[in-house]
């Protein structure tokens, strides 16, 4: 079983340049679709959105890979604090 918040966290950390403002939290508790949200500190939105949303769409990608793996759906919200 992937946990996901932990998975989040791996591939966002690297990408920031406060660590500690990092918030992951889980939205809904429906096992078939889960959704997190993320807060970031607003001088890390940026880096972790990426140009035209690339690094938020390939951390999706990921997200969307392993959920779909154990037949589930996954959303995630980024967003500043």
């Amino acid at each position: 079983m992937i946990k996901f918040e932990e998975l989040i966290k791996s591939l966002i950390l690297p990408l920031v340049a406060y660590p500690e403002d990092v918030e992951v939290t889980r939205v809904n508790d429906d096992e078939e679709n889960l959704e997190y949200q993320v807060k970031v500190n607003p001088a890390d939105f940026g880096r972790v959105i990426g140009k035209d949303g690339y690094v938020a769409r390939a951390i999706r990608t990921i997200l969307y890979a392993g959920a779909s793996k154990e037949g589930k759906r996954i959303h995630l919200d980024i967003n500043s604090k």
